[in-house]
C-alpha cells in the first residue's frame, strides 16, 4: 500500500508513506495521503499526527514516468490536484502534524514538510525543489515556510539541495537525530502535544493558521498556473523527458531509481 495508518501510542497517530523505492507518489498516492491526514485529524480520538515515511528518503515528488506514459494532460491535471489535495491535507489538519524527514525530501515532499506544524529530522535529510528541471512549477510557497525569502530563490532557480542541520540554524527544523532515532523523536514532540488538552490544542491549530501570513493555498494554485502553460507551451514535456532519460542513466549506472520529484 502506499499510504497507510496507525497507532503508535494513546493520542498519536502515525501516516506513513511506503511507495518504493523512493516514494515518488502516482496520483492515486496522493489523493489516499491526503484522505489519510483528514481522516486522522476529524477523528476525536486523535490529538497529533506524525507524517513519516519508508524506504530510503522521505519523498520523491510526483513519479513523473506515470505522467510520461499518459497521452494527454488527464494525468498532470490529477498529479498538480493530488499535490493540492495532500498539502493542504496537511496545512488544515484539525490537530497539528510532526513530519519525521528521513533522506531526501524533493519536490512534493516540501509541500508536505513546509505546511507541518513541527518538523524533525535524521542527519542525512537534504530538501530540494527539482522543478526548473522538471519542467514544472510549484512548492516555492512551502519552501518559503522553511528557509529565508533570498534562500529559497537561490535554491529554486539552481534546484540545489540544502540539508537538515542548515533548516535547524534557520528555525525551520526542531531536532535533527540519527536515522535510527527519528521515530522516537517525532513520539517526544507528539507525546508532548499529545498529553495537552486537545480541545485547546485544537482551537490553537486553527487560530495560528488564521493568523498566518501567507495565503498558502491560493499562492501554491497561482504557482500551478505555471506548470500547465509550461505544458502548453511544449518546454515541460522536453524537460520531463529529458529528465526521464538522465534519471534512466543514472539508474544503471549507480543503481538508483528512475522516479524524481517534480
Amino acid at each position: 500500500m502506499t499510504v497507510t495508518t496507525s497507532r503508535p501510542e494513546p493520542g498519536i497517530v502515525a501516516v506513513t508513506i511506503d511507495c518504493p523505492p523512493v516514494n515518488a507518489l502516482p496520483v492515486q498516492g496522493w489523493f489516499d495521503l491526503a484522505k489519510s491526514i483528514r481522516e486522522a485529524g476529524e477523528d476525536p480520538a486523535t490529538h497529533v499526527v506524525i507524517l513519516r515515511a519508508e524506504n530510503r528518503g522521505f519523498c520523491a515528488g510526483v513519479d513523473i514516468k506515470e505522467i510520461e506514459s499518459f497521452s494527454g494532460y488527464d494525468h498532470l491535471i490529477g498529479a498538480n490536484k493530488g499535490c493540492a489535495a495532500a498539502f493542504s491535507a496537511v496545512y488544515d489538519c484539525e490537530v497539528p502534524v510532526i513530519a519525521a524527514v528521513q533522506g531526501f525530501c524533493l519536490g512534493g515532499g516540501i509541500g508536505l514538510v513546509g505546511n507541518a506544524d513541527v518538523v524533525v529530522a535524521s542527519t542525512d535529510a537534504t530538501f530540494g525543489v527539482p522543478e526548473v528541471d522538471r519542467g514544472a512549477l510549484g512548492a516555492a510557497t512551502h519552501l518559503a515556510r522553511l528557509v529565508p525569502q533570498h534562500l529559497m530563490r537561490t535554491l529554486y532557480y539552481t534546484a540545489r539541495h540544502i540539508d537538515a542541520k542548515t533548516l535547524q540554524h534557520f528555525g525551520s527544523v526542531y531536532e535533527v537525530v540519527p536515522r535510527s532515532e527519528l521515530d522516537e523523536a517525532a513520539l517526544r514532540v507528539a507525546r508532548d502535544i499529545a498529553a495537552k488538552d486537545t480541545r485547546v490544542i485544537r482551537a490553537a491549530k486553527e487560530a495560528i493558521n488564521g493568523i498566518d501570513i501567507q495565503p498558502v493555498h491560493r499562492s501554491y494554485r497561482f504557482e500551478q498556473g505555471f506548470t500547465f502553460e509550461l505544458n502548453l507551451s511544449g518546454a515541460a514535456d522536453e524537460a520531463r523527458s529529458a529528465s526521464v532519460k538522465n534519471n534512466f542513466r543514472a539508474s544503471n549506472d549507480v543503481g538508483t531509481s528512475t522516479e524524481e520529484g517534480r
